[in-house]
């Protein structure tokens, strides 16, 4: 029997739409007499790394998009989305206490930190039901051919082991309107806000489930897909990849959809080694997620899963020479300067500055995690910071270290250097020390 309650709490986080949403068909199911919706805006705390801030402006803006965005579409069934100022232990208490909330409805993460919140609530709370939905994967954990301590330790295994007992995707969920409740909305007080305005800007990418469905429909609407494997590795173009991975972080687009939105287009216009790229990048999606689900807090140690740490350290001008693209390399200074003018970077290119910061800067490669992670519109924690790790040697990667020859990958990518000059990127910069390792200025 269907458990009613008078008052419930929807909690979004990661999942800022209403299609394929897993949390919101419970919640509709077990319909309460009350339904409160919330987002919690600890999701914009400062990284723990020492000097660097908060989420850069252009992230910021694209989450508002994306939360102005669900708001509308909440506002139509009778919603008021609250945003909560704050943290999360602080506040789904308060919640909870003042407005009688006898359920709480939650996507599951991949991020320790909020794992551990969630833990908490619930052991806060033994009276309380809560509802953990899956709402950010292809496949539950439970249809995984293998028990979470059993996950692969790297990408090629676990693909392996997917392909070879193949798992039916869950079918996509219908856009399950939330009902229309009369309840009294979240008052705002000193600590609650209501999203009163939006933010105007000119990024390349706008926040929220309304961009995000249409630009899924256009892609598929064209022949990208077909060609995808041969353009992936393109430094520029809007239509050399897919573009989903900023909806994607933001929950605005469900990676079930996507999968789904493939099939009918192979069935429409056919199957290649393109298409199964499509599918192959989500699946590297899906291995970072249960990676970070089964690594915990060594997602974020120096020495990572593999216990061992790179000859890396932190030095203050490096760092400040590459977040703002003036290395020796114009390769990485257009990638970086691109980043943060846009918030975006292709796969190619970030490969490329990541490299750079763990090879020839010697730093550690946390801090350039954690510069991604402020700037990136599509940051991601498990993929972000799984494949930083992947990079430094210290992750998934069974071969350890990469180290990408910059000189090659220019000829290779950028042959004529239009990438280098539409950043202007090319005006040499010979030495990023100052001083040299016995703290002598350079003369």
């Amino acid at each position: 029997m269907t458990q009613l309650y008078k008052a419930a709490l929807v909690w979004f986080t990661r999942d800022l739409r209403l299609h394929d949403n897993p949390m919101l068909e419970k919640a509709h199911a077990n319909a309460a007499s009350v339904l409160h919706a919330v987002f919690i805006q600890d999701l914009l705390r400062p990284s723990s790394m020492p000097g660097i801030g908060k989420i850069s402006t252009k992230r910021k803006d694209f989450l508002i998009q994306a939360l102005l965005d669900l708001s509308v579409a909440l506002k139509k069934y009778g919603h008021t989305l609250c945003i909560i100022d704050g943290s999360s232990t602080e506040n789904i208490p308060y919640l909870i206490a003042e407005y009688d909330i006898e359920a709480v409805y939650a996507s599951q993460l991949s991020g320790f930190y909020e794992d551990k919140q969630w833990g908490q609530l619930v052991s806060a709370y033994p009276y309380l039901d809560v509802y953990h939905c899956s709402t950010a994967t292809l496949y539950q954990q439970n249809d995984l051919p293998f028990a979470l301590v059993d996950l692969p330790d790297n990408f090629t295994a676990f693909r392996k082991l997917i392909e070879k007992q193949p798992i039916a995707v869950r079918r996509a969920l219908p856009t399950k309107t939330p009902v229309i409740l009369t309840a009294k909305p979240i008052t705002p007080s000193s600590n609650i806000t209501l999203l009163s305005e939006a933010t105007q800007t000119s990024a390349i990418f706008v926040g929220g489930e309304t961009s995000a469905i249409i630009h899924l429909k256009q892609y598929f609407t064209s022949q990208s897909a077909s060609t995808y494997k041969q353009t992936r590795n393109d430094l520029q173009g809007f239509n050399a990849s897919t573009k989903f991975s900023p909806w994607l972080a933001q929950g605005s687009l469900s990676a079930v959809h996507i999968y789904h939105y493939l099939k009918a287009y192979e069935a429409r216009v056919g199957k290649n080694e393109s298409t199964y790229w499509v599918f192959f990048e989500l699946l590297w999606r899906e291995f970072f997620f249960w990676t970070a689900k089964k690594q915990g807090h060594s997602l974020f140690t120096k020495r990572g899963r593999k216990k061992m740490g790179p000859l890396t350290s932190f030095y203050p001008e490096r760092f400040r020479a590459w977040c703002s693209g003036e290395t020796p390399w114009p390769i990485v200074n257009a990638g970086m300067k691109e980043l943060v003018e846009t918030g975006f970077l292709s796969n190619r290119a970030r490969q490329i500055v990541a490299s750079c910061f763990v090879n020839e800067l010697e730093l550690d490669w946390r801090y350039g995690a954690a510069f991604f992670e402020q700037h990136l519109l599509d940051y991601d924690v498990a993929s972000n910071w799984g494949n930083w790790q992947y990079l430094a040697g210290v992750g998934a990667d069974p071969r350890g270290k990469r180290h990408f020859d910059l000189a090659k990958q220019t000829k290779q990518f950028d042959p004529n250097e239009d990438y280098i000059n539409r950043w202007d990127a090319n005006k040499a910069v010979l030495s990023i020390d100052s001083r040299d390792a016995a703290d002598w200025p350079i003369s």
